[in-house]
């Protein structure tokens, strides 16, 4: 069975049009009907119905359809990872991030990663989310690469402790906890609190430390991301358990450390088991973990 001639089949079945489709293919229209003439006696069915230079496909061509898309779609992927990254000679990294890591831990991953990969030609695309909308995302095939919390229920799905991230109470300035150095959870738990939304991978964490010391926050506003949370906070709506990020230097909050109860704040990396990685993935992946904390969990 000849690939052009499934190629030209694939166009002609989004198109239903003889020109146009040879148009798309660069070839004539001529040339288009006997490929899809040659395709349809190797079959022994008619895959369109030829109304002019209409073409409607049939419903043996629809199901036929369903399998030359994956099959081509199969030979691109492959097609891509040899001359993309044949010999690591360059390549293309799709990566997703939680928030709280664009100011900070990801800049700093790949700015260390192209300085040893020089004369690497090295393209990123990236995204930023919540946990749940990235994870989803790296399911689909967006994004190959995932830094994220980590979440359960997800047997598809690899994570690889990288990162340890300090949980901090911010209060607005002139609080009448700002004067305090560190706080005991249990001590706080009075104050209307600023919580993350419940997409976020903070949220079970933070909820978890409540758990351990049997108390239940009154949670009067929620924000999705860092700033939302910490700009709420420093207008006075509440205090909120943030991640200890740079940006909170930039507004007008109190920092506080947490003395009790103990928090283990993970960020994982995470890669989706059944897709197959190319070689500039993996040696992005070698990276992070030989020059980031990597915790057996």
């Amino acid at each position: 069975m000849n690939l052009n001639h499934l190629q030209y089949f694939r166009v002609l079945a989004k198109e239903e049009h003889f020109t146009r489709a040879a148009d798309m293919l660069s070839i004539t229209q001529p040339s288009l009907s006997h490929a899809i003439s040659n395709l349809e006696k190797e079959l022994g069915v008619m895959l369109f119905e030829k109304i002019g230079r209409n073409a409607k496909i049939t419903k043996c061509g629809e199901l036929f359809l369903r399998y030359v898309e994956q099959s081509l779609e199969m030979l691109e992927e492959g097609e891509k990872v040899i001359s993309e990254v044949s010999g690591l000679s360059g390549g293309y990294l799709d990566i997703g991030y939680i928030y709280t890591l664009g100011s900070h831990f990801i800049p700093k991953n790949l700015k260390g990663y192209l300085d040893e990969k020089e004369n690497k030609h090295i393209h990123f695309s990236f995204g930023q989310g919540t946990t749940t909308d990235i994870l989803e995302e790296l399911k689909k095939g967006k994004y190959r690469i995932a830094f994220t919390s980590y979440q359960k229920n997800e047997p598809d799905l690899a994570f690889y402790p990288v990162a340890e991230e300090e949980l901090v109470i911010i209060t607005p300035r002139n609080h009448e906890l700002s004067h305090k150095k560190e706080v005991d959870l249990v001590n706080v738990v009075q104050y209307p609190f600023v919580a993350y939304s419940k997409s976020s991978g903070l949220r079970p964490i933070i909820e978890g430390l409540f758990r351990k010391i049997r108390k239940q926050p009154d949670i009067i506003y929620e924000g999705i991301e860092d700033s939302s949370v910490a700009g709420l906070v420093a207008s006075g709506f509440g205090i909120a358990i943030v991640p200890n990020l740079p940006l909170l230097k930039t507004m007008e909050v109190d920092i506080l450390k947490i003395s009790s109860p103990e928090i283990e704040r993970y960020i994982y990396m995470v890669t989706h088991k059944k897709k197959k990685l190319t070689l500039i993935e993996e040696d992005f992946i070698e990276y992070i973990k030989e020059n980031n904390l990597i915790q057996n969990r």
